[in-house]
């Protein structure tokens, strides 16, 4: 069930609403929807009847049931779109994700050096990118393949924060790390090949860092909600869903971009919708264009890679951007944008 709150209900009769509701049993997410505050009442069913009493109470407009499967990402839970607010650990920069705001993530798929992060972040954040990507732990198809630098990678990924001001997000792929990259990074990645990484997903949600989640190259829209509520449920409201492209029979491209999915989950759920044209196309010439229709079918960002020499990427190098094409596609957005109603 979820309780919606009055736009005029006080803070006193929100803590009131809570207490009452874990007497009787449930436990209670508060969210903060852009206009109103819900709650969700997690818990039996069949005491329905007695949570829909509730409406007596004050501050109280009114209480529903949650018929969908993701009780706490539906979009009924959120009582409209979720603002997300991204603050770097130290220089108090914040970033709002969701509402009028379209943001863009940039830099490279792979920390690879001092030098090359420091170079990469810069551009980017002189380009106009909010939030800066790099990857200390990376997933790689071949044992062989170069995995990241780990912590190093880690204590870089700071270093261009503080010389920027950008908050970083990297992926994080074994619970036992968590803790680790929360240390580092403001929002956490969960990757494509994590997305049902259920004790990953749990740890992350404990972690209470935002959380950049990534669908999975065979993973239904349903099945990309029900791992967020794995997060959710964990007490962690702070969620961006990622569109990366998902596995078909076509060749032409890294994967098949579903740009349906980001009206699908608009329509679903309360949580900011993202797209990551470098993953899903696989080429560096077909972001640009992938990009302007992440802005058009409605998406709150986009991810890019983008590196400072592609040929010599440790990873991803085809897809990656130079910041001078960078700087040009944020260029050509910029009028898209503002057509949407949004700004960078």
């Amino acid at each position: 069930m979820i309780i919606v709150m009055k736009r005029s209900a006080t803070k006193k009769e929100l803590e009131k609403l809570v207490s009452k509701v874990k007497a009787m049993g449930y436990k209670p997410h508060i969210l903060y929807g852009v206009e109103r505050k819900v709650i969700a009442a997690i818990g039996d069913e069949r005491g329905k009847v007695r949570l829909q009493s509730l409406e007596t109470m004050g501050g109280v407009e009114s209480v529903m049931p949650i018929l969908k499967p993701y009780k706490l990402a539906s979009r009924q839970a959120g009582g409209g779109q979720s603002l997300i607010k991204l603050e770097a650990l130290d220089r108090g920069r914040s970033v709002v994700i969701g509402g009028d705001k379209f943001v863009v993530i940039a830099g490279p798929c792979s920390v690879e050096s001092e030098q090359q992060i420091l170079e990469t972040a810069v551009a980017v954040k002189k380009a106009g990118a909010q939030i800066l990507r790099g990857g200390a732990y990376k997933p790689r198809t071949s044992p062989y393949s170069f995995q990241g630098m780990e912590e190093e990678g880690l204590k870089l990924l700071a270093e261009a924060r503080r010389v920027t001001g950008l908050p970083v997000v990297t992926e994080v792929m074994d619970p036992g790390d968590v803790d680790l990259v929360a240390s580092y990074a403001d929002m956490l990645q969960v990757g494509a090949r994590n997305i049902q990484n259920f004790s990953l997903l749990k740890a992350v949600g404990a972690a209470r860092k935002p959380v950049f989640l990534k669908r999975g190259m065979m993973t239904t829209i349903e099945e990309l909600l029900m791992s967020a509520e794995y997060i959710l449920k964990e007490g962690n409201s702070r969620i961006i869903l990622c569109e990366r492209g998902i596995r078909t029979f076509e060749t032409a491209t890294r994967n098949t971009l579903d740009i349906s999915a980001v009206p699908i989950l608009k329509k679903e759920t309360h949580l900011p919708v993202f797209i990551d044209p470098s993953h899903a196309t696989g080429h560096w010439d077909l972001v640009l264009p992938m990009s302007k229709a992440a802005v058009v079918v409605g998406a709150d960002g986009i991810m890019v890679e983008v590196h400072p020499r592609p040929a010599e990427a440790f990873s991803d190098g085809s897809q990656s951007l130079k910041p001078e094409t960078f700087k040009e596609l944020m260029k050509e957005l910029k009028p898209l944008v503002k057509l949407a109603g949004k700004t960078f």
